[in-house]
């Protein structure tokens, strides 16, 4: 038995860490061949070995960054009852990671989506995100709850750009400077949104 299957997972893991830690700390502007190579510790030339280009290694760091930040979230709402009142905390959740990791944000909500290669697919991911974090919990209010499943899909779409909204306002330092007094008013506006699903 061979262990080419390993070691190429083993590389692939090293050269997507070494993209993931470069979008992290300087953002996409840092992308390329060579400063991933470097970050690596491995020749460029290596890199086409295990991937395409430096675009497929950027939209799997987006689903890698997904499956950090829901990771994430699941810990932080894992004792809020399910149904209306998790997806208000998992949306805070939500808005709080990206103002942790600023250069992921502007990945998934600033920067053009042809730098990201596939465009759709990666369109898709990032605009259905919020959706899939609380799927289950939309569900339970359907049912549990008896809400209308159109309402709940115009709540969805309506918190879906309410967070990104609030989130390129704090981003940019425009409102408000305090992230405190920002998580007020997330709470306060998610909390909004919500009632009206009565």
């Amino acid at each position: 038995m061979t262990n080419k299957p390993l070691q190429e997972e083993r590389m692939r893991g090293y050269f997507m860490q070494a993209t993931k830690e470069l979008l992290k700390g300087e953002g996409l502007k840092s992308i390329n061949v060579r400063n991933i190579a470097q970050q690596a510790g491995y020749s460029y030339a290596t890199l086409y070995n295990y991937f395409r280009d430096v675009r497929e290694l950027v939209f799997l760091c987006v689903n890698d960054f997904q499956e950090e930040c829901a990771a994430e979230i699941k810990v932080k709402v894992k004792d809020t009852p399910e149904g209306t009142e998790r997806i208000q905390a998992i949306t805070e959740a939500y808005i709080a990671y990206f103002v942790q990791y600023p250069s992921v944000f502007n990945l998934f909500f600033i920067e053009k989506l042809g730098d990201l290669g596939q465009k759709q697919p990666a369109a898709n991911l990032i605009y259905t995100f919020l959706n899939r974090l609380c799927e289950e919990d939309w569900e339970h209010a359907v049912w549990a709850q008896n809400i209308e499943r159109s309402r709940a899909d115009e709540t969805k779409t309506a918190l879906n750009y309410m967070a990104c909204g609030m989130l390129v306002y704090y981003m940019n330092r425009i409102q408000p400077a305090d992230f405190k007094e920002f998580m007020q008013i997330v709470r306060k506006q998610v909390t909004l949104v919500m009632k009206s699903l009565v």
